[in-house]
C-alpha cells in the first residue's frame, strides 16, 4: 500500500472514528442508555427476582449480588429490548479458517518456557493432583496457561454485570440465565459476589470456570475451607484436575501420539466413534512421528485416528483423553494446543512435526454447501454448519474414494462442481 493510499485511509478512520464517538456521547444515546438501564432493574426485579427465590434464593442473598449491578455495555452481540438483533459479521476463528496460525510458535514457546518454571515451583502440588486425581501434572499446567497465563491474567469484570446483561439482552439469553442463578448460589454459599471476577464471556477465576462449573467440580485442595478459584493455587490446579477426572480422564494413558498415516491408509477412518486398538492402528503401519514405539501399556487399549487437517496437517492417533480435554473447550485444535503444551511443559519437546498445509481459506458457506450435498448423498456430515469436522472430514474422504481420487479428507474449492 502505498503511503498517499495509507494516509487517506488512515484519515478517514480517523473521522469515522470522532463520529462513532460523538454518536455514543451524545445526549440522545445516553438517554436511550438510561432507558435501557431502567428497563434493566425492573427486570432484575420482576423477572430474576422471583427466578432466584424458586431457586431457594434468599433476599439477602439476592440484594447482596444485585447491589450496584449495571449493564456492561461493552459486552459482544448485545441488543436492547425494542432493536433488531445486528447481522453477525464473518466468523474468522481458527476452527473455521486454516489450522496453522492457532499453534503460533512464539506463543507456544513463551508459555511452554513459563510452564516448567511454574511446574517446576509448584512440583509437590502437582503430585499431590496426580496423586489424588492420576491427572499428569503436565495438563493441568498446560490448562492453566492456555486459559488464564498461569493466572496472571488481568480479569476485572464483575461476573453479576456480565451474566445479567447477557441474559438481558445478550444473544445467548437461555444459557446466561442458567449461569446467572448459579451464580447466585453461589453468592448463597457465601462467597463475596465482589470476588467473583470473570471474563466477558462469564468464565471465572484462574481455572475460567463458568458458575455451574464451580458449584459442580471447584475444589477446597488447600484445606482451608474456602473453593478459591480465583486466588488459590492449589485450589485452581486441584479443581481443573478433579474437572478432567469427573468428564472420564483415564489415569495412566497420554492424550495421544502424532504419527505417520501410511498412503495406503484411508484417511476416512477418522473419529471417536470408529476407535480400535493402538496395537491394530500400528498393525496398519501406522508409526509415532518421533520413530519411538508406542508404550507397551497403551496397545491393548483404544485409541482414534485424528487428522484435523486432513492429508494436509499433523496426524495423530489420541485416546479418549484428549476428548476429555474437549469437554474444557469443545474444539479439536484447542485439545491439540492442551497437548501439545503439555508435552513441551513435561519433556522440553517442540511443535507438532507434519507441517499445516495452505488450507482452510473456503467460505464457510461454501463448505455448508458441500456438507449439504454429501449429506444428500447418504453420509453423515455431522452438523451442517459450514465446518470441516471429524464426520465433514471422513465424509469427504470416502466420497473422494469412491470416485477413484487419493483421499485427502478436507474441504478443498475443486471439490464444489465435481460434488
Amino acid at each position: 500500500m502505498s503511503g498517499r493510499t495509507e494516509g487517506g485511509v488512515r484519515r478517514a478512520l480517523t473521522v469515522l472514528f470522532l463520529l462513532l464517538l460523538a454518536s455514543i456521547t451524545s445526549p440522545a444515546f445516553a438517554a436511550s442508555q438510561a432507558a435501557v438501564e431502567k428497563q434493566f432493574h425492573a427486570w432484575i426485579e420482576n423477572d430474576i427476582w422471583p427466578a432466584a427465590k424458586a431457586n431457594s434464593i434468599s433476599r439477602k442473598s439476592f440484594d447482596r449480588a444485585f447491589a450496584g449491578v449495571q449493564i456492561n455495555w461493552k459486552l459482544p452481540d448485545l441488543t436492547p429490548p425494542g432493536e433488531k438483533p445486528k447481522k453477525k459479521k464473518k466468523q474468522s476463528q481458527a476452527e473455521f479458517s486454516s489450522p496453522g496460525p492457532y499453534f503460533d510458535e512464539k506463543r507456544l514457546t513463551t508459555l511452554a518456557n513459563n510452564g516448567r518454571s511454574y511446574a517446576s515451583a509448584h512440583a509437590r502440588l502437582l503430585k499431590q493432583i496426580e496423586r489424588k486425581y492420576g491427572v499428569p501434572g503436565e495438563i493441568v499446567v498446560a490448562i492453566w496457561g492456555r486459559e488464564t497465563g498461569y493466572g496472571r491474567a488481568k480479569i476485572t469484570s464483575s461476573e453479576i454485570d456480565v451474566l445479567a446483561t447477557m441474559a438481558f439482552m445478550g444473544d445467548r439469553k437461555e444459557l446466561f440465565h442458567k449461569e446467572l442463578m448459579a451464580a447466585l448460589a453461589m453468592i448463597e454459599q457465601g462467597i463475596d459476589p465482589a470476588r467473583m471476577k470473570g471474563s466477558w464471556a462469564g468464565a471465572m477465576g484462574q481455572p475460567q470456570f463458568m458458575p455451574s462449573s464451580y458449584l459442580k467440580y471447584a475444589v477446597d485442595f488447600d484445606g482451608d475451607g474456602d473453593k478459591d478459584i480465583w486466588n488459590s493455587v492449589p485450589d485452581a490446579l486441584g479443581s481443573i484436575a478433579n474437572y478432567l477426572v469427573a468428564k472420564g480422564w483415564q489415569a495412566n494413558r497420554s492424550w495421544g501420539y502424532e504419527v505417520t498415516i501410511p498412503p495406503g491408509v484411508s484417511c476416512a477412518q477418522e473419529g471417536p466413534d470408529l476407535a480400535q486398538s493402538i496395537r491394530n492402528w500400528s498393525g496398519l503401519g501406522i508409526s509415532r512421528i518421533s520413530d519411538k514405539d508406542f508404550p507397551s501399556g497403551e496397545l491393548k487399549a483404544s485409541g482414534m485416528m485424528l487428522v484435523p487437517a486432513g492429508r494436509h496437517g499433523p496426524e495423530f492417533i489420541v485416546t479418549p483423553n484428549f476428548y476429555v480435554i474437549k469437554e474444557y473447550n469443545n474444539s479439536d485444535l484447542y485439545a491439540l494446543f492442551i497437548g501439545n503444551l503439555a508435552d513441551r511443559v513435561a519433556s522440553n519437546s517442540g511443535a507438532f512435526k507434519g507441517k499445516w498445509g495452505k488450507v482452510g481459506h473456503m467460505l464457510r458457506s461454501d463448505v455448508e454447501h458441500m456438507q449439504k450435498k454429501l449429506q444428500r448423498l447418504g453420509n453423515d456430515v455431522g452438523k451442517v454448519d459450514g465446518l470441516p469436522g471429524y464426520k465433514t472430514r471422513r465424509s469427504i474422504g470416502r466420497w473422494q474414494e469412491a470416485n477413484g481420487m487419493s483421499p485427502t479428507c478436507y474441504p478443498e474449492e475443486d471439490m464444489l462442481g465435481k460434488l
